[in-house]
């Protein structure tokens, strides 16, 4: 089914393998949303949004190892051999990024963490510490799960990802609301409670779901040795992958050290989750066209007009939306009436989400540049644009934050913005010799 989707490439075909997993973003994108509003109607809205903003930060920059999974596998599982070692290094990752997270929640590691490396005050170090102990479960069920997204995507069975995050978005919400309901727990609590019990859920629906494409795989024993690869060369392939993804993760617990240390700081911790939670909505619609891109492009690129076409067309959809929402009464409405902040949050809410308007085509561009680059196996420039994206961040906060005095919220969203047009910058200059010679 794959090879006749590349061998006749439209706009039609790339919409309807492309949506189920827009939907699975925009799916997770909602997650933020309810969860912030949950916790926004909750005693102490502003510390507990705080928290599991730094909790949340941390969870997904302890979980970025594991990441890039879902790539290799829709790159690299094309027969038995290649599935089993691609599921034994999925193991391994799953296993120390565990234990990752139990070593940072032990009391004396996390104390030093959250009061002397991100200075949080005692109360809201207390709710992170919370939130980040239910967490635990999160970067290994994050890893299974993407091994087995990886190999739905590869057979085109994108609607399966798709109804997976469903069992998410209702299991997360579901223990969110009895929590809210019926128990008198902390914000910051529910939040950590809702996201571990529902991607738990979600790995065991992926696993279920992908059962028949797993069986069909270890049927497949290719021994001329042309998919064959090593331990060594999915090592060589994946260091780079998540190397990139544990630098551009790094991103949001770099952005909550200089927040905690900026101008205003609690009330960039607190509005700072619900921004990203809007801004992820469109931002989703770029990260799902990295794997459309890896699983379609072809042999040489064949089919880089097409998608080229196609990532466009969904940068300009992306940046549309989010500005339609900044720039008018809309974004007041949003943080005000459905995120549950206070107007005076939801003013200050405003000037960074604008900044960040063109940020989800950012997202478009990144992803499909990234998708060019795996599908040649050139993992290292995606890593190196990672670099200087992060690098960029780094100097324009410090800054912006230890220099300007600027509020930490608005400063985090200038340098998002600036560090990402340079990895764009970056890898338009290292694909674009790539593209020689392929069909344009």
């Amino acid at each position: 089914m794959q090879k006749s989707i590349s061998e006749s490439l439209s706009q039609k075909k790339i919409f309807f393998f492309w949506f189920p997993l827009a939907a699975t973003w925009f799916m997770m994108a909602t997650e933020g949303i309810f969860l912030a509003a949950i916790i926004a109607r909750l005693p102490d809205p502003k510390f507990n949004l705080a928290a599991y903003g730094v909790a949340y930060s941390v969870a997904i920059f302890i979980e970025s190892p594991i990441i890039m999974i879902m790539s290799a596998a829709t790159a690299l599982a094309k027969d038995k051999k290649s599935f089993y070692k691609l599921r034994n290094f999925t193991y391994f990752l799953s296993a120390l990024v565990t234990m990752s997270m139990i070593i940072l929640v032990i009391p004396p590691v996390f104390n030093v963490f959250a009061r002397k490396v991100i200075a949080l005050p005692e109360h809201v170090s207390h709710l992170t510490h919370l939130s980040c102990l239910v967490l635990i479960p999160w970067p290994g069920a994050i890893g299974y799960r993407r091994l087995y997204q990886g190999i739905l995507i590869r057979r085109n069975l994108t609607r399966r990802v798709s109804y997976g995050t469903l069992i998410r978005l209702l299991s997360m919400a579901s223990i969110a609301l009895v929590c809210y309901k019926f128990f008198r727990l902390e914000g910051a609590l529910v939040g950590g409670l809702a996201l571990s019990g529902g991607v738990m859920l979600e790995a065991v629906g992926v696993k279920m779901m992908a059962r028949t494409s797993v069986r069909k795989l270890i049927r497949i024993n290719d021994n001329s040795g042309a998919g064959d690869i090593s331990y060594r060369d999915l090592l060589l392939f994946y260091f780079p992958l998540a190397l990139t993804s544990l630098l551009s993760l790094s991103v949001p617990p770099l952005i909550t050290f200089f927040m905690g240390r900026s101008h205003m700081a609690i009330e960039s911790l607190a509005v700072l989750p619900v921004i990203n939670s809007l801004v992820f909505i469109f931002r989703s619609i770029g990260l799902s066209y990295q794997e459309v891109g890896i699983a379609l492009l072809g042999e040489r690129n064949k089919q880089y007009k097409p998608l080229r076409n196609f990532a466009l067309f969904l940068g300009m959809l992306a940046v549309s939306g989010l500005s339609l929402v900044a720039f008018t009464p809309l974004a007041i409405f949003w943080f005000h009436k459905i995120s549950g902040l206070s107007l005076k949050l939801s003013q200050f809410a405003l000037l960074p989400t604008r900044i960040l308007a063109f940020y989800p085509g950012l997202m478009v561009l990144l992803s499909f540049q990234r998708a060019l680059m795996i599908n040649n196996r050139r993992t290292r420039p995606v890593t190196k644009a990672t670099a200087i994206e992060v690098s960029a961040i780094l100097m324009v906060l410090l800054v912006t934050v230890n220099i300007m005095g600027i509020v930490g919220v608005v400063a985090a969203a200038a340098a998002m913005v600036i560090g990402r047009v340079l990895a764009n910058i970056y890898l338009f200059l290292s694909y674009s010799s790539s593209l020689k010679g392929t069909h344009r």
